[in-house]
């Protein structure tokens, strides 16, 4: 494995980094480049040095909602895993939050301070940054509710502050989706002043219809499709017969059909091609073509 450093910094640049034990599928090639940058202005040079050498940037946070080719990624992966700072401000209920901070992590020190407005979040296997791209969401609530403005690295190497109104948040969706603009931070407005009992009690409940409800015992991405309407894509597919199936090594999960599940060894291809079959037998079935959640990095054939 080739090692180098960014331009003026102790930072590592790494070659032919595998990603697959970095995602929650546990499936993917590798990176052509990869760096871990401790510092905004560690990212900004990253972003300088993509951009010299005219590669695409991809941000890796958790690793969940993803979904990596086996011919891995071009370019420079940039991974925010570093960037995991909270700052509670009591006056005004708010807190700052570092972009590679798990948000069960997040939902869990809100509920201990007593602050109510992030129990929803505390079964997303996600990181702030992503879920500030994804417009994250579950049990009614979503990031664009709580979000108060969002510190991003612009692709100019320039920072902006946005707000909930610039970031055109729609279900499962921003602005920054697409684009080579990194979250580095994001403040969330809560609500202080509540016993940490009750609020701690509420949060242990959704986790607790997480556990029940979606399969946490086998690798997968989470969420596969967004809800197409009044019928959830996991309805949709389970009224299907699809539930069970399975290619090769990836499988749709028997426990919550809007999940696949990496079994033991499957490939990206795997998943990918089950996806594809997913929405062509829903599609002849209900006339609906699911929308992928999952975000598909590098290609597929």
């Amino acid at each position: 494995m080739t090692v180098q450093y960014l331009p003026d910094t102790s930072c590592p640049l790494q070659a032919h980094v595998p990603l697959a034990n970095l995602t929650t599928l546990n499936v993917g090639g590798c990176a052509q480049w990869f760096v871990e940058p401790r510092t905004v202005s560690e990212l900004q040079i990253a972003y300088q040095w993509a951009q010299h050498k005219d590669l695409p940037i991809t941000v890796l946070g958790a690793g969940s909602n993803l979904l990596i080719s086996d011919q891995g990624v071009a370019g420079l992966v940039i991974s925010t895993k570093y960037l995991r700072y909270l700052k509670a401000d009591p006056e005004s209920g708010q807190i700052t939050v570092g972009a590679g901070y798990p948000l069960p992590k997040m939902a869990h020190y809100a509920a201990k301070l007593g602050w109510r407005g992030l129990e929803w979040i505390v079964g997303i296997p996600g990181s702030v940054g992503g879920a500030v791209v994804m417009n994250a969401g579950a049990h009614g609530g979503c990031t664009a509710e709580r979000l108060v403005s969002a510190l991003v690295l612009e692709a100019d190497g320039g920072l902006s502050v946005l707000s909930p109104r610039e970031l055109e948040y729609h279900y499962r969706t921003s602005a920054l989706q697409g684009t080579q603009r990194l979250v580095l931070q994001a403040t969330w407005q809560l609500e202080p002043g509540h016993d940490p009992n009750h609020v701690k009690a509420t949060t242990q409940k959704y986790l607790n219809d997480r556990l029940r409800t979606q399969p946490y015992h086998l690798p997968n991405c989470g969420s596969v499709f967004r809800n197409p309407g009044e019928r959830t894509a996991g309805w949709l597919i389970e009224q299907t017969g699809l539930k069970g199936y399975q290619l090769g090594r990836a499988q749709v999960s028997e426990k919550h059909a809007n999940f696949i599940l990496n079994c033991g060894g499957a490939t990206a291809l795997e998943v990918y091609q089950l996806i594809r079959y997913v929405q062509t037998a829903v599609a002849d079935r209900w006339a609906v073509w699911l929308s992928p959640e999952v975000q598909l990095v590098g290609e597929f054939s």
